[in-house]
C-alpha cells in the first residue's frame, strides 16, 4: 500500500561483525564469536554421559530402572526412549532437552543408541544447541523373581484350589475357556490338574486375590483362606507366609435335575419343586419344565442353603419322539427359547422289548418333531434317594423330563472326521495317579460331551473363543451325506489362529487342541 502511494521506504538491514577468533563475518551475538568458534571454545556435552550401562532380564524381558523398579518395553518403543532418556538426569545438567531419537543397531549387538539434540545457555545469555549419540550397553542380569524361580520353580507364595464334587469335569473344561478368553492366569507360574479340580498357583498373594475375584464373577462358590509361617526375622520383624486359597465350586452343573427344598422353593415363589438348572455363571437359573416359570439363586443364597442335584447329567436317557402337540406359542425366558407342549415318547432301549408310552409335558415344542430323538432323565425307572424329596408328601413326580434334543443318530455318520474348528487350553500339569489311563479315558470323552454342546448351544459358546482349524479340509460328498439339521458353529463365530513359536510355548504359552 504503502508503495502505491509513491512513498519511500527504508530497508532495514542487520549489520554483520568480525568474529573475534577466526574473523569471518557474522552476525553479532553476545559472545562475539560464531557459532563454529564456540562450539570448539565450549562442549556444552561436557560431563554428560555418553555410556550408560542397563541391566535386562532375558526370563521376564524387563530393565531395571534403579533402584528396584522393573519396567517391560520393546526396542524402539517410546517407553523405552523414556527409560534411557531418565538413566542421564539431564535436568541435574541444567540443559534443555529439544530431540531425541534412536540410531538402528543390530537387534543381538546387545547395544541401544540415541541421537540427543540439547540445548545450553553459554557466555553472556548465548545460547548454543548441540547434537551428540549416547550408547546403552546392555547386560543381561535375571531379576530376583527369576532367580529364586529359576532355583526352584516350586517356590509359591500364593495358591488357589478349585475343587467341584462331582464326577465330571465339564464345569472346568468350560471355566478354562474363560479364563484363556480373559487371560486371567497370565500371572501363575504353575498350573496343576488334580482329580477333583485345578490347582494355580501364584509368586504374590495380589495374584491370587484377584484370580479369586474373577472365579467369583464366572461360577457359584465359597471360598475360605489360610496362611502357613515359612520363616520370620524378629530383629526387622518381617514374616513370610505362604497363602493358600480353597474354593469350592457348586455341585449343581448345567442340565441337572434339581429338587428344591422346601424353604429354598417357598423363598422363590413356590417354584417347583422339581427343576432343572439351564445356565450357570455366578448364579443358578432354575426352570420348571412343566410351567415356564424360573428363578436365580447367586452364591450367597445358595451357600446359605446348599443343596444336591437329584440325577446328574450323566443319568440321562435317549427317547424318540412318537407325537407332540404344542400347548403354548414360544415364548423367550432369560434370552433362551422355550415352548410348552404335550408329547409322546419312549425309550429308544424299549424298542422291541416292550409297548412302554410316556404322556408327558416338556418345555422343548419349539425344537421337537415327531421322529426325534431327545435326551430325557427317566424318573419311571429311576430309584431316587434325596432327603429333600421326601420332605414333599404326596408329590407326584413325572414320569419323564426331557432336557435337550438329541443329535446321536445323526453324529454316528461324521465319528471320526475333524471339526472346522479347535480350541486352546491351558498348560496344566498332571496329577498322575492310580488308573491314569482310566481317567485319561474318561476325560476325552467328557470333552467330546462338552465340544458337542457348544455346537448345539449358541449361548455357551457366547464366551468362548473358537479358532478356525487350518487342517481341516471340507468334501462336497461329506456335506451332502451329513445333512443340514446337526447343529455346527458358525464361521463368523471363528477366530484366525495366532501362530505361536516355539519359544513362547515353551515359555508357557497355551497350546491348541481339538
Amino acid at each position: 500500500m504503502t508503495q502505491e502511494n509513491g512513498m519511500f521506504i527504508v530497508q532495514q538491514t542487520i549489520g554483520s561483525v568480525l568474529c573475534c577468533k577466526c574473523g569471518i563475518p557474522m552476525q553479532p551475538n553476545a559472545a562475539n564469536m560464531c557459532v563454529r568458534c564456540l562450539r570448539s571454545e565450549i562442549d556444552i556435552t561436557e560431563g554428560l554421559l555418553k555410556q550408560v550401562t542397563i541391566l535386562f532380564c532375558p526370563e521376564c524381558e524387563t530393565y531395571l530402572q534403579p533402584p528396584k523398579t522393573r519396567i517391560r518395553a520393546q526396542l524402539e518403543s517410546r517407553e523405552l526412549l523414556t527409560f534411557c532418556l531418565k538413566r542421564l538426569n539431564l535436568d541435574k545438567a541444567k540443559v534443555t532437552l529439544v530431540h531425541a531419537e534412536f540410531v538402528w543397531t543390530e537387534p543381538h549387538s546387545k547395544r541401544i543408541k540415541v541421537k540427543l539434540r540439547i540445548q545450553k545457555e553459554v557466555l553472556h545469555g548465548a545460547v548454543l544447541e548441540q547434537a551428540y549419540i549416547v550408547e546403552y550397553v546392555v547386560h543381561h542380569n535375571m531379576c530376583d523373581y527369576c532367580n529364586r524361580l529359576q532355583a526352584n520353580p516350586d517356590q509359591w507364595v500364593a495358591s488357589v484350589q478349585l475343587r467341584q464334587h462331582v464326577p465330571h469335569r465339564r464345569t472346568f473344561f468350560y471355566l478354562e475357556q474363560l479364563i484363556l478368553k480373559h487371560d486371567a492366569v497370565a500371572q501363575a507360574i504353575r498350573i496343576k490338574q488334580m482329580n477333583n479340580g485345578i490347582d494355580f498357583f501364584f509368586s504374590n498373594r495380589s495374584h491370587a486375590v484377584k484370580f479369586l475375584e474373577f472365579v467369583g464373577k464366572v461360577a457359584p462358590i465359597k471360598s475360605r483362606s489360610d496362611k502357613e509361617l515359612v520363616s520370620q526375622d524378629s530383629k526387622s520383624n518381617t514374616y513370610n507366609y505362604k497363602h493358600t486359597f480353597s474354593v469350592e465350586i457348586s455341585p449343581i452343573c448345567r442340565e441337572d435335575l434339581v429338587c428344591l427344598p422346601p424353604k429354598v422353593a417357598v423363598s422363590v415363589g413356590n417354584l417347583g419343586p422339581i427343576v432343572i438348572c439351564t445356565k450357570l455363571t455366578n448364579s443358578l437359573m432354575l426352570l420348571d419344565p412343566n410351567t415356564l416359570r424360573y428363578c436365580f439363586l447367586d452364591a450367597d443364597q445358595y451357600w446359605r442353603a446348599p443343596f444336591k442335584c437329584l440325577l446328574s447329567s450323566r443319568r440321562l436317557v435317549e427317547y424318540i419322539v412318537l407325537d407332540i402337540d404344542n400347548v403354548s406359542p414360544e415364548v423367550v425366558v432369560s434370552g433362551s427359547r422355550y415352548a410348552l407342549a404335550d408329547a409322546q415318547v419312549a425309550r429308544v432301549s424299549d424298542f422291541g422289548r416292550n409297548d412302554t408310552i410316556f404322556h408327558i409335558r416338556t418345555h422343548l415344542g419349539h425344537l421337537l418333531n415327531p421322529g426325534d430323538h431327545a435326551l430325557g432323565y427317566d424318573l419311571y425307572g429311576a430309584n431316587p434317594n434325596d432327603s429333600e424329596l421326601d420332605k414333599y408328601k404326596g408329590l407326584v413326580l413325572p414320569e419323564v423330563i426331557l432336557v435337550k434334543k438329541s443329535y446321536e443318530e445323526k453324529r454316528q455318520r461324521k465319528r471320526g472326521k475333524p471339526r472346522a474348528w479347535k480350541l486352546k487350553n491351558l498348560n496344566m500339569d498332571v496329577d498322575d495317579a492310580g488308573n491314569a489311563k482310566v481317567d485319561h479315558d474318561k476325560a476325552a470323552n467328557e470333552y467330546e460331551e462338552f465340544l458337542r454342546d457348544l455346537e448345539e448351544n449358541p449361548d455357551l459358546r457366547f464366551n468362548v473363543s473358537l479358532y478356525r482349524n487350518k487342517e481341516y479340509q471340507p468334501s462336497e460328498t461329506a456335506s451332502m451325506t451329513d445333512g443340514d439339521e446337526l447343529p455346527s458353529v458358525p464361521l463368523d463365530e471363528l477366530l484366525a489362529d495366532l501362530d505361536i513359536s516355539d519359544d513362547e510355548d515353551e515359555a508357557g504359552g497355551s497350546n491348541m487342541r481339538e
